[in-house]
């Protein structure tokens, strides 16, 4: 079942025209199907279920506390990096010992706010992470629960900006060293080893980087059970791509189907952390068009959303498809789609063949719900958009429009500077 379709011409989120939801709510908007969510949620349950384990959702893919209450009644974890992610996931009732947090650059009030709330454990990252935890926790009388990233220096195949998993990268320890910085960690009076952690990348759509990763991890997890580090949970990461244009991202029952004849026989309880997998297709940003802008050698629609709203094809060069959100059989034309900001770099796409459109109209960016509102900003002074949650033929507002007053409101002018 597809929860964004057209009926009669008119494009619907789930049972709702959203030409409705642009008339109560305007744009640019962000649409999110509860459906979705929740189908993509079961799939890795489903996928799972032959061994124990625990789905964190990668919270930094879309934050909006309504969908992650959904996720925290569902029984969902969190994985989270940084204290703010942290906030918002226990607002939203998620329990702290499903949250696991990851990050190069955890602060020492981030350490110590996450301590006070008892997460699982902290994904660490470095030697000076490990020693930075044990002095903040043995100031609070706790004992810090912690997996080690390792870095296991795989090629997720994906873009550059999104592998996290090479030796290159800024994240993880090197597997050559994990051994040496696992007993250094044992060593630490305040530091309670419980884990193994990789993650190497995003919007990964091949099976055998996952493979071959996992296969690294586990051993590195025979010698540490020979060394007598006691290991209870094993951290595969998330990265799980999505289908954007034309790629053909494996289904989590193939991931499960390939990974756990390598996991079943140990003993440590699995982690998986999807974030893109299960928001990126259950939403949409909706933009209506301004204006029509045809020069000599390119064709340009102005819409309302830009790379404030959306940055994803700005900075990774991403590809969404972009549909009318009422379809005809109308001539289509060759156009960038473009935004109101003052950058060249301001695009949601380029040199695409597109039904042709009119000012006043409406289009529908697909493929929006990860790394979409979550990395929007309020550059040129741009109010950030509003989202919606719609469930069959209801729907409610998730967060509102800001205003011109939201974008000045903690700002300060200092009387005796001026």
């Amino acid at each position: 079942m597809h929860f964004f379709s057209y009926k009669n011409g008119d494009l619907y989120a789930e049972d709702v025209p959203v030409k409705e939801l642009i008339k109560e709510f305007g744009t640019p908007l962000y649409i999110y199907s509860y459906g979705t969510l929740i189908r993509h949620i079961r799939a890795y349950e489903e996928a799972f279920c032959e061994v124990p384990h625990i789905i964190c959702y990668a919270v930094k893919a879309n934050s909006n506390l309504a969908i992650l209450s959904l996720f925290a009644q569902l029984g969902i974890g969190a994985d989270i990096v940084s204290g703010g992610e942290l906030f918002r996931a226990l607002k939203a009732g998620i329990k702290p010992f499903r949250i696991v947090f990851a990050g190069v650059g955890k602060s020492e009030e981030e350490i110590e706010y996450a301590l006070k709330n008892n997460i699982l454990m902290f994904n660490v990252e470095s030697e000076a992470e490990l020693y930075k935890i044990n002095e903040i926790a043995k100031k609070l009388k706790k004992q810090a629960r912690v997996a080690l990233r390792v870095n296991p220096d795989i090629d997720p195949k994906t873009h550059k900006y999104i592998a996290t998993g090479l030796k290159t990268s800024k994240f993880g320890i090197p597997i050559g060293k994990a051994l040496e910085y696992y007993k250094l960690a044992k060593s630490l009076e305040n530091v309670k080893v419980i884990g193994i952690h990789k993650h190497i990348g995003s919007q990964i759509t091949e099976i055998n980087a996952y493979v071959e990763a996992l296969k690294k991890l586990l051993e590195l997890y025979e010698r540490l059970v020979q060394a007598d580090v006691d290991i209870e949970y094993i951290d595969i990461g998330g990265g799980l791509g999505i289908t954007y244009k034309d790629e053909e991202p494996p289904h989590p029952k193939e991931l499960a189907n390939a990974l756990i004849p390598l996991i079943k026989n140990q003993k440590g309880k699995l982690i998986v952390e999807p974030g893109r997998s299960i928001v990126g297709n259950a939403g949409i940003l909706v933009t209506k068009v301004l204006y029509i802008k045809e020069t000599d050698i390119k064709n340009f629609i102005v819409v309302d959303a830009g790379m404030n709203d959306l940055i994803r094809p700005t900075l990774y060069g991403s590809y969404h498809e972009i549909m009318p959100v009422t379809h005809g059989k109308r001539k289509k034309i060759t156009a960038d789609i473009v935004g109101p900001i003052c950058e060249s770099g301001d695009f949601l796409a380029k040199d695409r063949e597109i039904e042709k459109v009119s000012a006043g109209e409406y289009l529908a960016v697909m493929s929006a719900g990860a790394y979409g509102f979550s990395m929007s900003s309020n550059y040129n002074s741009r109010p950030r958009a509003a989202e919606v949650l719609v469930k069959g033929d209801r729907f409610s507002l998730i967060r509102k429009r800001e205003t011109y007053k939201d974008l000045i409101r903690n700002e300060i002018i200092p009387e005796d500077l001026l």
